[in-house]
């Protein structure tokens, strides 16, 4: 049994935080020194200008490293058009999904974003958008995806994804296994699709295949509950969509990342307890928790409790601790 002491670093290097401010201030230092968290997302209440956010995105890495932490992934959700968090006249502002209708039009748009990114000291993009939905369907996602045609969104994401990581920006493809066959907003509550893997393989499967073969460094798992492969987790808490089908059936070896655990769709059916249970038996790599610090407190203890508790969950933290690794080591040597 591990100590204490390395459980929580484990623990610690799993959680992606958000926070409130636009400076290095105590809740920010209480992320990284205490809680010791691999990686913090910002929102547009983190961001009040170009000047701003390189120093907070220099202040956070550098505190880190005086913490004798791993480097920082420091994340954003940055996709262009309706979810953008860096915007005009600082940053470029770039039209979303829809309108990146071929190969030049996607590697124009990666080429602004990440030069913005590298600029300011953002490392992670949550991007590209791998889902995909029938033509004519009223979908969740109708304003953030390439197009109806799986194939055509295969090909403009792995693009994406191959220039991003070329420019040291860390690309994560979501939402796995596709949410563009519901209406049900996941911020809100938890949308079921009663579908076959059959049938996600042939449509909704497809760019996030192509994805892992472009060798995407990560991908974020929706919370969408898949009723015809796990009539009782959604995917983000889900060992038969994260483990199995994610990476024994589609061979992923990089690190899944959950989507914000605030959302309705989990806050409003499931504990603390069986959150931290079910990320630690599915290997999702990296809890995402997006606002509240009291919350990232309560699932970090209760991770901790569970790994220290349960040798079995143990052994799956070290290999979550390993892809983690593996992946900071590629940022720092890019």
């Amino acid at each position: 049994m591990q100590d204490a002491k390395k459980i929580e670093h484990m623990v610690g290097q799993r959680i992606m935080a958000g926070f409130q401010g636009t400076e290095l201030n105590a809740d920010l230092r209480f992320l990284i020194d205490t809680l010791r968290v691999g990686g913090i997302i910002l929102f547009s209440r983190n961001i009040t200008g170009r000047g701003q956010l390189k120093n907070l995105c220099k202040s956070a890495a550098q505190y880190a490293k005086s913490c004798n932490l791993p480097p920082l992934f420091i994340a954003v959700d940055q996709e262009g058009g309706t979810v953008a968090r860096l915007k005009a006249p600082d940053f470029t502002e770039c039209k979303g999904a829809p309108f990146i209708k071929t190969i030049e039009d996607a590697l124009a748009f990666t080429r602004a974003v990440a030069s913005d990114l590298n600029d300011v000291g953002i490392n992670m993009n949550m991007a590209p958008v791998m889902d995909v939905f029938p033509e004519g369907f009223d979908s969740v996602m109708s304003t953030r995806v390439f197009s109806t045609d799986p194939r055509r969104v295969a090909r403009i994401g792995s693009a994406i994804i191959n220039d991003f990581q070329r420019a040291g920006i860390t690309a994560v493809a979501k939402h796995f296994p596709g949410i563009g066959r519901t209406t049900l907003d996941s911020h809100l509550d938890r949308p079921d699709l009663d579908t076959s893997l059959e049938n996600l393989e042939a449509f909704d499967l497809i760019p996030f295949s192509a994805a892992v073969t472009a060798g995407v460094s990560g991908i974020m798992l929706s919370h969408i509950r898949y009723t015809g492969i796990d009539p009782v987790w959604p995917a983000s808490l889900s060992p038969e969509i994260a483990c199995q089908l994610l990476r024994n059936k589609m061979g992923y070896k990089g690190v899944v990342f959950s989507d914000d655990l605030e959302m309705g769709a989990i806050r409003n059916h499931y504990g603390t307890a069986a959150i931290a249970e079910q990320l630690l038996a599915a290997e999702v790599d990296i809890a995402l928790v997006c606002k509240t610090k009291e919350t990232i407190e309560e699932i970090f203890a209760s991770m901790c409790r569970q790994i220290h508790d349960k040798m079995a969950l143990q052994k799956l933290a070290v290999r979550s601790s390993q892809r983690i690794n593996a992946l900071k080591s590629k940022l720092m040597a890019s």
